[in-house]
């Protein structure tokens, strides 16, 4: 029977715990998690239940994870993930008809993914991209996680 050291025992408890509790920010982030956008902010709310209207210009970052927003017909949608050489985001991807690819400019660091789109027409589409919860390894022997972090947003044309 082989018997496990305590040393190998402590390296597993803290991969776990880092893995595990990463808040999805990395050296950029300076460990401070970004506070859930207002509801009364254009760019991350549905329709304005008063006035039905949609915002012409919406802008995502990834905080907006899960979030649902709306944008009126010839408006334009732009997104920026921020990642890391370690940490760096695929690129996005859209289901649906409802937006079209417009240039979104240049990627200013290794890591980073943006886009932008053009809506051209009524419905919904589905943004999406992940990234490694951790870094890999970088030199033999050391430890790292296999986990993804999944950033998805909901994009509804009218």
């Amino acid at each position: 029977m082989r018997r496990t050291t305590p040393l190998a025992l402590t390296a597993a408890a803290l991969l776990l715990a880092g893995c595990g509790s990463h808040d999805g920010g990395d050296s950029g982030s300076n460990g401070k998690v970004s506070p859930a956008p207002s509801s009364s902010d254009p760019a991350t709310r549905s329709p304005d239940p008063t006035t039905g209207k949609c915002a012409d210009q919406v802008e995502l970052k990834a905080a907006d994870n899960g979030r649902t927003v709306c944008v009126t017909k010839g408006g334009e949608v732009r997104l920026t993930l921020d990642g890391t050489r370690t940490r760096p985001w695929k690129p996005v991807s859209a289901s649906g008809t409802a937006l079209t690819a417009i240039n979104a400019g240049l990627v200013l660091r290794p890591g980073d993914a943006t886009a932008a789109y053009r809506a051209v027409a009524a419905g919904t589409v589905r943004l999406s991209s992940s990234r490694p919860l951790c870094a890999e390894p970088t030199a033999p022997g050391q430890v790292s996680c296999k986990g993804i972090q999944e950033w998805r947003a909901t994009v509804r044309v009218r």
